[in-house]
């Protein structure tokens, strides 16, 4: 892939910052939405007579992301297939999945970053649990088993948006916040899931 692989290169010097355009209400922050993570390659990449395709692959239980790198010369590159689970089972749920990997699998396929990393602006501009508000109280529940290849904070996003009462809700936090008492970057995620499918159901 001789032509592909010099006009990957010459493309690459030309790649932009991800501009954080965006706005996510729940964790007071900005991020880099999907059109922007595509503005930031698709000129340099065309420019250089490369066509960025991303296609998509049956699943189940969410959606299949494949990214190809497609040269003029007729010399192809795919970047390999990303799954990314849906956290409610409806349209509303595969969209958002589907968006999701699409812009995570260009990321990684180009090999570029938001104007900063997202894990840390969520994180520092995440609210703080202080003891006005404090950390809800649930009952003991049997451990969660984290599925092969899911990590804890993608199981409970998957988990939080499944279930349908704050009982069932609680029932999932407990575990999960315990399961990460060792890593506090991931409790602030995990609690701001939490607040945030919370205010959901309270206002049904």
């Amino acid at each position: 892939m001789k032509s592909l692989a010099t006009a990957l290169v010459k493309a690459q010097k030309e790649f932009e910052p991800a501009r954080k355009d965006a706005t996510n209400p729940h964790f007071r922050s900005k991020y880099a939405n999907l059109s922007a993570c595509v503005d930031a390659v698709k000129d340099a990449l065309n420019n250089n007579g490369i066509s960025l395709i991303q296609n998509t692959h049956e699943s189940d239980n969410g959606v299949i992301v494949e990214t190809i790198f497609l040269h003029e010369s007729g010399e192809m590159l795919s970047t390999g297939k990303l799954h990314f689970p849906a956290s409610k089972q409806d349209a509303q749920g595969f969209m958002s999945a589907l968006t999701y990997a699409r812009r995570g699998q260009l990321l990684a396929a180009c090999g570029i970053a938001p104007e900063d990393d997202d894990g840390n602006e969520a994180v520092k501009n995440a609210p703080k649990p202080v003891a006005k508000k404090p950390e809800p109280k649930v009952e003991a529940k049997p451990e969660v088993i984290i599925p092969d290849g899911m990590t804890v904070l993608e199981y409970a996003e998957k988990m939080f948006w499944a279930v349908e009462t704050m009982d069932e809700l609680k029932g999932q936090f407990g575990p999960l916040y315990k399961m990460t008492a060792k890593a506090p970057d991931e409790q602030v995620t995990i609690l701001n899931l939490y607040n945030s499918r919370k205010g959901e159901l309270e206002a049904k």
